[in-house]
């Protein structure tokens, strides 16, 4: 009895699972149809920002980069959306991503559209990447924003490794085609490779800053606290980092006064958070985690 019962109940739960799905792809886009007339676009980005196959459940969850920017051109052929507000609550991800995003954005810039970012809890490293290529930034008072740098990590088992037994022979190459091997500690060549390529990144970040807060922030101001320090809302206003302080609503309101389109707008989400995100995002999170490049930049 107990086994049937059992039984009923995961079938009963796929049997939602299904359902759920099936409405997820029907509407990817979590918004509802909006007749002609203008509209404020809303692109969301939540989660870890990171690139791969946006196909795959595992690649889909968090802030997909593939996705967003095919959001982002679907935005820039309609001409019903005439500004877009850019969600973001983001702690940051791959350098990649970020850029690949920031670039869309831009490009719907260039062809006329405004945008505005609207910061969440937290909009740092890559999500203030992101921010940067709008118009207008907006930030809570409590926003954690800043973290302007770039990381790369690497773990070295070598000492656990000696312990239970476990060798690696290589054959390589070249002497640094394994860099970054876990099984060993970085060479002073490798370590100053590396480096250098964690400083050409993080001068990009600096000028992607510059570039986006033109007029509103120096360089000597900007590199004093681009060193990687995460600062507040209302602190980042005061410093240039954003344009004004409110939460989401007031992003909207000063989208559609920037777009002309008076006080009875109409809003349309364009990339909500599908179920399937909000439920293997955590999931996937951690078995990823250890599985992509073992050299790998991040903002």
């Amino acid at each position: 009895m107990r086994k049937k019962l059992v039984v009923s109940l995961f079938l009963l739960f796929l049997l939602v699972m299904t359902i759920l799905a099936i409405k997820s792809v029907g509407n990817p886009a979590g918004s509802g149809g909006i007749a002609a007339g203008g509209a404020v676009g809303v692109i969301e980005i939540n989660g870890s920002i990171s690139g791969g196959n946006a196909d795959s459940w595992m690649g889909a969850t968090g802030a997909n980069s593939m996705r967003i920017m095919n959001i982002i051109q679907q935005v820039g052929k309609r001409d019903d959306i005439k500004v877009v507000v850019v969600r973001i609550d983001s702690p940051g991800g791959t350098s990649v991503a970020s850029q690949e995003i920031a670039i869309e954005l831009d490009k719907l810039r260039e062809n006329g559209k405004t945008v505005i970012a609207s910061m969440g809890d937290v909009c740092a490293s890559g999500g203030y990447w992101i921010a940067c290529s709008s118009d207008y930034i907006v930030a809570n008072e409590g926003t954690l924003t800043g973290s302007i740098g770039v990381i790369m990590q690497f773990t070295n088992l070598e000492g656990l490794y000696k312990k239970i037994g476990i060798s690696e022979e290589v054959i390589k190459s070249g002497s640094l085609k394994d860099i970054g091997s876990p099984t060993r500690e970085l060479t002073a060549e490798e370590r100053k490779l590396l480096q250098d390529i964690v400083g050409d990144s993080y001068d990009q970040f600096i000028e992607q800053v510059l570039k986006g807060r033109e007029g509103k922030i120096s360089r000597d101001k900007l590199l004093k606290i681009a060193d990687g320090r995460i600062i507040s809302g209302r602190q980042a206003l005061e410093l240039g980092l954003v344009d004004s302080l409110g939460n989401y609503y007031d992003a909207l309101d000063i989208a559609a006064e920037k777009g002309g389109l008076g006080e009875n707008y109409k809003v349309e989400v364009l990339s909500g958070t599908s179920f399937w995100d909000s439920l293997f995002m955590g999931v996937s999170s951690n078995i990823l985690k250890g599985s992509s490049s073992s050299v790998q930049l991040k903002y």
